[in-house]
């Protein structure tokens, strides 16, 4: 992802989706008494198998996207692509369009499978580029037990020039990892939590010096003082708060013993024009998701974040690293 597409819209920022699809029920039916962590020697899921799972879903997502229609979204989708992908709909139901950074490619460079026998389990997949040359994505499918259906959980668009971790090959497998991790340079819970922090407070979080920088974070901050130049104009302010959302966390162990992190971050934006002056949608995404709103001195606007983090084990002397992101305004008021 470059610095360019992640600023060519002034406030609404890193959009992209998923919408609706059911994914074939694939893995190991369990024993009543099944444990729901334990780690088996190879993967349920077959290669071949993610591959069916995931031509099903984008089959009927590129369906619902041509109708513009999230009605049925819940049926493939959850966790944060759910909230952003419902978005997404509603703003080409105005637009008339979706949004190219939508676009999910058919191939991939890598997927990532458990070796964990029971649920809830997620695999991870990284997809090639897309036809214009935008970033690689990174999706998470997830299954909450042996008799549900996979459904994407999460994508976050990978940056340019991230380094990921290794995963062992999916015929091997790879163990996925859980909030409270230790032997790393903090668990996957703090790294979310003081990563949040970071993005609400910048240079000046005690967290700051924890992790390296990242496109998403610079460009948040280039944003925030653009918009705060205008702001000071006119006698206004904003207000933007990060907080990570409980149970909404897929972690899986590299195989160097770090841990990658996706999760979820939610997001206020409140801003408040100054001398009797409206506050108004800072984007096209603002505007349509506020649509026949009526504005007033004050607009806050909410958005979903995924962010994909890289925390590596606690003796490799590095920092955390975020290496993918993505941002979608969900809901957009006047107060």
């Amino acid at each position: 992802m470059t610095r360019r597409s992640l600023t060519a819209v002034t406030a609404a920022a890193l959009a992209l989706g998923m919408a609706c699809a059911l994914g074939a029920c694939e893995g190991t039916v369990p024993t009543v008494n099944a444990p729901t962590s334990a780690a088996s020697a190879t993967p349920d899921l077959t290669e071949a198998q993610e591959q069916r799972i995931r031509a099903d879903l984008l089959a009927t997502i590129k369906e619902c996207n041509d109708a513009k229609d999230p009605a049925n979204l819940a049926q493939a989708m959850s966790g944060p692509e759910l909230e952003i992908r419902t978005s997404e709909l509603k703003v080409a139901q105005k637009t008339g369009k979706l949004d190219p950074k939508t676009t999910i490619p058919d191939d991939l460079t890598q997927t990532v499978i458990p070796t964990d026998n029971g649920w809830p389990r997620a695999v991870f997949s990284i997809t090639t580029t897309t036809e214009d040359q935008q970033s690689e994505r990174l999706l998470v499918f997830t299954q909450g037990d042996a008799r549900e259906n996979y459904r994407l959980w999460g994508v976050t668009r990978l940056f340019q020039g991230a380094k990921m971790p290794k995963f062992t090959v999916p015929s091997i497998g790879s163990q996925m990892g859980h909030d409270d991790d230790g032997n790393l340079v903090m668990t996957p819970k703090e790294a979310v939590t003081r990563y949040a922090d970071v993005l609400q407070n910048g240079s000046k979080s005690q967290y700051a010096n924890d992790f390296e920088d990242d496109y998403f974070r610079d460009n948040l901050a280039q944003l925030s003082a653009t918009v705060q130049e205008g702001m000071e104009r006119n006698k206004g302010t904003q207000q933007q708060t990060f907080t990570p959302v409980d149970g909404q966390m897929q972690i899986m162990r590299s195989a160097d013993g770090g841990d990658l992190v996706v999760a979820q971050i939610n997001s206020v934006w409140t801003r408040t024009a100054g001398e009797g002056r409206e506050s108004q949608p800072a984007s096209d995404a603002e505007r349509a998701i506020f649509a026949d709103g009526k504005a007033t001195s004050t607009m806050k606007a909410t958005y979903v974040n995924v962010v994909a983090l890289y925390v590596p084990p606690a003796k490799s002397g590095q920092k955390v690293q975020a290496v993918g992101a993505e941002r979608q305004v969900v809901k957009v008021e006047a107060v």
